[in-house]
Formats: structure tokens, sequence, C-alpha cells
């Protein structure tokens, strides 16, 4: 897979999407309650001292998981920026080409972050476990699509969206968005180009 195209039915200005992940009760429900994205404050989104791009490109941290992990926008623009998760273990990577592509992959797998180093059976058993724990979840996702102007029906799949997952970390803009950390040393990825695929 070479690019996500925007679901049908998705809103045409994509700006809007940062104020309502913050401010729309619905999404807020959704992303900082199910898929631990927290956009509500972004004042307070600091990034930990000395955690920067490789090439010196801006990383600008807009949301925070409830660990203290980042969400982070790369170099000058909009919502259309490559987005980096920088966990406090010492890994970062890209994780979505865009914050509607990120939207995408929290509403339909917000369990990514236990996707990392497991089989595909092991990263079954936390699906299933995820989902006995929250039987509702579809229904939430559901919500959370339509608050924000997408359709549901238009989403991607969980494979399709670990399939990109791991290619964003394995491909070029890896290398684009490669992050540092005191004495310039590049943190682990979140992918290792040697693991299998999820």
């Amino acid at each position: 897979m070479n690019e996500w195209n925007a679901p049908a039915g998705a809103p045409a200005h994509h700006e809007a999407l940062l104020p309502l992940l913050g401010t729309d009760p619905e999404a807020v429900a959704f992303f900082a309650g199910v898929a631990d994205l927290d956009a509500t404050n972004p004042a307070d989104h600091l990034l930990e001292t000395g955690i920067r791009l490789a090439s010196g490109a801006r990383l600008e941290q807009f949301a925070r998981a409830g660990s203290g992990d980042a969400f982070c926008f790369v170099g000058e623009g909009g919502e259309e920026r490559p987005v980096v998760y920088v966990s406090l273990d010492g890994e970062a990577g890209p994780v979505a080409l865009g914050l509607l592509e990120l939207v995408q992959l929290c509403l339909v797998a917000p369990w990514w972050r236990d996707a990392p180093g497991r089989t595909a059976e092991e990263l079954r058993a936390v699906v299933a476990e995820y989902r006995e724990d929250m039987p509702d979840l579809d229904q939430r996702r559901d919500r959370a699509a339509s608050t924000l102007g997408l359709d549901p029906a238009g989403l991607p799949s969980e494979t399709e969206a670990l399939e990109r997952l791991v290619e964003l970390g394995r491909g070029p803009i890896a290398a684009t968005c490669l992050v540092v950390g005191y004495g310039d040393d590049p943190l682990d990825p979140l992918f290792n180009a040697a693991s299998d695929r999820p």
C-alpha cells in the first residue's frame, strides 16, 4: 500500500480536526479515553529537553498519551505534516502522514502501541482482550468518526492500518523523522526493521 486516501465524507478542511480532538466531548471521550491520545491542552504538551529531530526540522508536540509519550508534528505547516510518536521508553518513529491518517489509525486500531514486536497470534490476543474490556468499541468508534465528519464505513481495516504503520516505520519517511536525544543518539525505532509484520 503506497498511500492512504481520505475516506468518503472526510472533511474538506482538515485543519478542523485538532481543535475537535481537544474540545468536542464525543471526540475527547474516544481519543483521550479509548485511543490514549489527549489533545485537550496543547499548551501543556512539552517535549522532554533534548528530544529533537536529527534533521534540525521543527518537532511540535500537539498531544500526549497517559504515560506521557508524545504525538508530534514534523516540520512546518498544518495538519498535513508527518506525525511522530515519541515514547518515554526511548523509542520514536513516524505513525502517520498527517493528522487525518493518525485519526484513522486510532479509530480502527486504538491499541496500535501494543503491536510492535508481536506475532500475528499475540496481536489477535491483544485485540480480543481489548474488545472484551470494551464491548461497545465499534459503536464508540463510529460516534467519534461521525463527530469528526468521517464516514465510519470508509475507514481502513485494522490490518491496513497496521501495515501502513509498519510501512512508515521502515520506509524513507523514517529517515526524515529520525528523533535523537541527548548526545545526538537516535532513539530506538518503534518497529524493528528485522521483525515480522504484525
